[in-house]
């Protein structure tokens, strides 16, 4: 399997900030620094790596942490002008040269680490991928808030005087909810403890109902998008459009993922052998995209409870000894890999008669 070093004659290693960009062109076979620079993370300075790129002739290739960061601005810059760009990890800290780090020692590390990888990985592209990680981002963060509020809201009961719990008493979260809305307070009671709790109550439900509406307004926005991208994947079970959303931002795109297995690892699905002596089995994969990881059990509850096919291949690896976190495991692994398999190849539309 070939190394990047066989496919570039130089790598360009990037290590990306807020407001600057530092660049280590490094000969792809002797592995010598040819030159270095740091310039604003701006059209201007994306312009000045490319000139610097230039200086050197050949095939060349940009390794950079952060595409999906920092380093986004230039990431589309570069796409823009054909050139190849390889997506690195953050390194582990042992890997840093005993602890040393400055700009100039990332960027020339990122590009040796790209050198001595025989698996490449794309950055993730395309409009609708980068439109969908913000709705999915902003809902996130509204959904949160407002559960984060209802907590709240619900404490604030608790500890309420008892003319105004009693108005509470009995109720769920829905119904507190909009009872808190509906609050007046005034001045009649005289009594400053019982008007700031019905302000501070009618305020936190306003707040609630005003994420909830964000959080909805995020979610129409997202299925709108996913079904001029990739309605199909709406017609799976389990697949609602915040779990086909969250699958397409981490796929992003034919190739990012060489096969089904390197998707498996992408979601933290792929079984972890963990056998001794007599015993074989695997475990569960805690690393990965956890969001795609949520997704796929998302599915797979789903199944588990609605799809017969799923009751029944559950039923049958019970009777062979397996336990139900085994079960879902399996079942998270295969969803990873008729995902792919269906991402990799969508279905072609039909032509009009």
């Amino acid at each position: 399997m070939s190394m990047l070093a066989d496919l570039v004659e130089v790598v360009i290693g990037v290590d990306t900030h807020k407001h600057t960009h530092t660049a280590a062109v490094l000969d792809a076979r002797t592995g010598a620094v040819l030159d270095r620079t740091t310039v604003t993370a701006d059209p201007d300075g994306y312009a000045q790596l490319l000139a610097l790129a230039g200086r050197h002739p050949g095939l060349r290739a940009w390794a950079m942490e952060g595409t999906g960061g920092y380093g986004a601005g230039l990431h589309r810059h570069l796409a823009a002008a054909g050139e190849l760009v390889v997506e690195l990890d953050r390194p582990k800290r042992p890997a840093r040269r005993a602890g040393a780090k400055s700009d100039p020692i990332d960027a020339e590390r990122a590009a040796r680490d790209a050198l001595a990888r025989t698996q490449l990985a794309q950055p993730k592209t395309g409009p609708e991928r980068a439109a969908l990680q913000m709705r999915l981002t902003a809902r996130r963060a509204a959904v949160e808030a407002a559960t984060t509020a209802q907590r709240q809201l619900h404490a604030l009961i608790i500890t309420a005087p008892e003319a105004v719990r009693a108005r509470f008493r009995g109720q769920n979260t829905r119904t507190m909810i909009t009872t808190a809305t509906r609050l007046r307070p005034t001045t009649a009671s005289g009594d400053v403890e019982i008007i700031t709790a019905l302000t501070v109550l009618r305020d936190l439900a306003r707040r609630i109902r005003t994420l909830e509406t964000e959080a909805t307004s995020h979610e129409k926005a997202i299925l709108t998008i996913v079904r001029s991208w990739r309605p199909d994947l709406l017609t799976l079970t389990g697949v609602g459009p915040i779990v086909a959303a969250t699958v397409l931002t981490a796929w992003s795109h034919p190739g990012r993922c060489r096969n089904d297995a390197a998707f498996a690892m992408l979601a933290g699905v792929a079984p972890i052998p963990a056998s001794s002596g007599k015993t074989i089995r695997y475990r569960l994969n805690r690393s990965g995209d956890r969001q795609l990881n949520r997704a796929l059990h998302t599915i797979t509850l789903s199944r588990l409870r609605y799809d017969e096919p799923t009751r029944a291949y559950a039923d049958r690896r019970r009777t062979q000894g397996k336990t139900d976190r085994e079960i879902k495991r399996c079942l998270k692994r295969y969803i990873a890999r008729d995902l792919y398999r269906r991402l990799e190849n969508p279905p072609q539309p039909l032509d009009a008669p």
